[in-house]
């Protein structure tokens, strides 16, 4: 919508900004670990499958998701919040995992608190610029 990106600028360019290079980021990272055998993925340590592959394919979605904010989409706000909440949903099913005595990296732990409150934000901050615009999520 152009006429959002008239009224901020800045929140409709940083926003879309961070979203593709932490996609971007994610894809490599995730994809050095699943796809090769060298040192990313001896380095990975005790990753957990289901987090790694959930965050690999999400920064797909990410990269989509920045995208559609760059080009004034409503449903990237929409989708923002999915990822958001998926994100939100795989941490809790990480920590059952790590409750329940499986092995994990603390890194892991930090990363997913930084995915979340990245989603959280940029889907909080989306939702609230749309409503204050009148514009559906989808």
């Amino acid at each position: 919508m152009p006429d959002q990106q008239h009224k901020h600028p800045v929140t409709f360019r940083v926003i879309p900004v961070i979203a593709i290079l932490f996609g971007l980021l994610t894809i490599k990272s995730g994809g050095m670990v699943l796809f090769t055998e060298g040192e990313a993925h001896q380095a990975a340590g005790d990753y957990v499958p289901f987090v790694l592959w959930f965050n690999f394919l999400a920064g797909f979605v990410y990269v989509v998701t920045g995208l559609g904010f760059w080009f004034g989409k409503n449903w990237a706000t929409g989708l923002a919040i999915v990822i958001a909440l998926t994100t939100l949903l795989v941490f809790v099913a990480f920590g059952i995992h790590i409750l329940m005595g499986g092995s994990y990296e603390v890194r892991t732990v930090i990363a997913m608190s930084l995915r979340s409150f990245v989603w959280l934000s940029i889907a909080l901050t989306a939702y609230i610029l749309n409503k204050r615009q009148k514009h559906y999520l989808i």
